[in-house]
Parts: structure tokens; sequence; C-alpha cells
């Protein structure tokens, strides 16, 4: 049997259909986040998109399948926010703080987006580690291109990427999603001053 990773989904061929495909997502999102996905049933998640089971069977195979399709669709939709927040900007700076801005404003948005990655690691390991490779890649892309520029020091731009992915994914979970609101000034002011500037003060 293969991995809820590496099966091959339907493609909608319609607008409807990837409507209805979209409304499936959708609920899972909702069901997953809320129950967990042991407590989440096929049913649930077809009750509350509002389509019969044999609607779900034609695009996703199994309750494991549409997980993994989840995280994979909230991964692509997390990068392309990102990206479209930091376009135009030339300074890294800049880009450091929007980008961290609107992974909070995404992150507090899905709230549920925390507990479906972590869950997805018991059920698909390899998509739940391709999430973060992902986003670690194109971040350590941006980071070889700043230093480049000469923006940021030099090193290796792969274990800054995941510092920093780590810094704020700590953040989010501590405001976004715990608390349900951005962090306040002074916590931005002072974790944008720890990675612009480090920690310790010894020379």
């Amino acid at each position: 049997m293969a991995s809820p990773s590496k099966a091959k989904l339907p493609k909608p061929v319609t607008k409807r259909g990837e409507a209805t495909r979209r409304k499936i997502l959708d609920a899972a999102e909702l069901e997953f986040g809320e129950k967990g996905f042991m407590a989440a049933s096929v049913s649930s998640i077809t009750a509350r998109a509002g389509v019969g089971q044999g609607t779900f069977y034609l695009y996703f195979p199994s309750k494991e399948t549409v997980l993994s399709e989840l995280v994979r669709y909230m991964g692509r939709e997390l990068r392309h926010t990102l990206t479209d927040a930091v376009k135009g900007l030339e300074r890294r700076s800049d880009i450091e703080k929007t980008g961290i801005e609107a992974f909070l404003a995404f992150a507090k948005k899905h709230k549920n987006l925390y507990r479906i990655v972590m869950e997805s690691q018991f059920v698909d390991v390899a998509v739940y580690q391709d999430y973060y490779q992902s986003l670690a890649s194109a971040y350590a892309r941006g980071l070889e291109q700043a230093q480049e520029k000469e923006q940021v020091r030099p090193g290796n731009a792969e274990a800054k990427a995941w510092a920093l992915m780590g810094v704020t994914h700590f953040l989010g979970l501590r405001y976004a999603i715990w608390q349900d609101k951005t962090p306040p000034q002074e916590v931005m002011d002072s974790t944008l001053d720890f990675i612009f500037n480090g920690l310790v003060t010894e020379s």
C-alpha cells in the first residue's frame, strides 16, 4: 500500500470539482484542528463540508490522504503568503521583519495549522518533513542571496534558516495560537534585536 504522500490523487477537471475538493480540505482543517486526527472521521468531515461520503472518496482515498494533502496545501499557502508579503523589499532587515509579521498573521488565521502539521508526523512522516524542508530551503536561498549582497553575515545559510524558523515558530505558538493575538511591540522589538544583533555582549 502506498504511503499517503505517494498516493496519486485525482485532479478536478472543472471549477465546481475544485470548489468541492476545497470544501473538503477546509472542513478537514477544522475537524483535524479541533478534534485531532484520531477523533475526526470521514463522516464528520463530509458532514461539515456538506458533501456525501461518496464524494469524499472521489477526491481522497482515505482520511490519511486528506491529512497529507492538507499539510502540502497549507505549506504552499504559507510559502505564497510569505513571498507576496516581502515582494519588492530589498533590505534584509525589512524582509525579516515583514516575513515574521506575515507568518504570525497566517498562524493566527490558521490556528489549526500547528496541530495538523504536528499530527502528520505520525501519519505521513515524509509529508511532515517536506513541510519544514521546503520552508527551510526557500528561506536559505533568500539568505544566500542576502549574503552575496553583504546584508547578512557569512555562514551556513541552511543552519541560519532553521534557527530563524525555530524563533518564529515558537513566537507564533506563544501568541498567535495560545493567546489569539499578535505579540506586543516590546516582544517584537526584542525578537528583531535578537535576530539582527545577536545574544551576547562580550567581545
